[in-house]
């Protein structure tokens, strides 16, 4: 008799659950209640080294200025070239909006295994700011987690094994342990490229276990294709507010940036997750939160169609997203906590 299942129920034996096969285009519109700032808040114009695309990045406030931490990936945009590296640009913000990026990069990752590090995310937590990042290896791409006091000096803490990307840390301990959201991909067990949302749990962000299921592609309507956790929940009185990217596939996209042929489309959902147990969900807006939907977000940069949500920040019942648009740059968008959590709908 099997005692403990972490939460996992039986879905019958070798039956993998798949995503829609068919989605509704006119549900492809961002929310009335989001707001989107007219303009990217950083570009690689706004580096002072090598760079061609800066974008999925961290930010989180600090005392009273901002800071952001964003991925790098070093070239030349005008001529639609990189050199195959990426590093980690660190910049600071009065307002949140204005950045000032700092001189040097503040994080670079390569070794004989790892190659390089990216899409940064950060979370304070017990007196230290957590960084969740995804890392290219040789034989594979894993999670890393490292900390910092200053942005300066970095302790690693762990990297997971392949494949496992997009880790996100809860801003505070649940029932003792520190937790994240994760993206496997199990590419021979869902027989294709249907990725879900799963939540593990660790004492000392070292050693990670109690793994289960979060989110299935099967749950979203918008997506037929995978999904992935964004920014570091936000915790509200109703349950985690959840930010998750979105991906849906369609054969007959054509050429979009810098691709000869760019067949996907990444929006941003929204869902809320129990307060004590976030691996439940206990209500998800049906429809995509943020999509592209201007001539920039649609048909430029290096990827077009591509919203990614790095950074979350409530301020005085504000929501502010940071996403990477395009795989070029870095947007804002806005909304009020309290019509986020109207748009997830409880009845799952």
């Amino acid at each position: 008799m099997i005692k403990n299942l972490n939460g996992m129920e039986d879905s019958g034996l070798f039956a993998p659950y798949k995503p829609n096969e068919t989605i509704n285009e006119a549900d492809f519109v961002t929310a009335s209640c989001v707001k989107k700032y007219p303009t990217p808040v950083l570009t690689y114009k706004d580096v002072p080294y090598r760079s061609a695309l800066t974008f999925n990045a961290g930010v989180i406030k600090q005392g009273d200025r901002y800071v952001m931490v964003f991925r790098n990936d070093v070239g030349d945009f005008e001529k639609e070239i990189l050199d195959g590296k990426t590093n980690l640009g660190l910049a600071y913000s009065k307002d949140g909006i204005k950045w000032e990026v700092e001189p040097e990069p503040c994080f670079e990752l390569r070794t004989k295994e790892i190659m390089r590090a990216y899409d940064p995310r950060i979370t304070y937590i017990d007196g230290e700011y957590v960084f969740c990042f995804a890392v290219d290896t040789r034989h594979g791409v894993c999670g890393g987690i490292a900390t910092t006091k200053d942005f300066k000096d970095f302790e690693m803490k762990s990297i997971s094994v392949p494949e496992n990307r997009n880790m996100v840390l809860f801003p505070e301990k649940i029932n003792g342990n520190y937790v994240r959201l994760e993206r496997p991909m199990p590419v021979y067990s869902r027989n294709g490229n249907y990725f879900d949302i799963w939540l593990s749990e660790s004492p000392d962000l070292v050693y990670w276990g109690k793994s289960r299921l979060v989110m299935g592609t099967e749950s979203v309507p918008f997506c037929n294709d995978k999904i992935g956790p964004g920014a570091p929940p936000i915790k509200t009185d109703k349950g985690w507010l959840m930010l998750f990217h979105s991906v849906d596939v369609d054969p007959n996209r054509g050429k979009n940036g810098w691709e000869k042929a760019w067949r996907k489309r990444y929006v941003i959902g929204v869902a809320l997750l129990d307060l004590e147990d976030p691996s439940k969900v206990i209500g998800m807006s049906k429809k995509p939160l943020i999509v592209p939907d201007d001539d920039f977000e649609k048909t430029k940069g290096y990827r077009s169609n591509a919203l990614f949500p790095c950074g979350a920040l409530l301020e005085n019942g504000i929501v502010r997203i940071y996403y990477g648009a395009c795989d070029c740059c870095i947007r804002i968008a806005e909304a009020k906590v309290e019509d986020l959590i109207a748009l997830c709908d409880s009845q799952l």
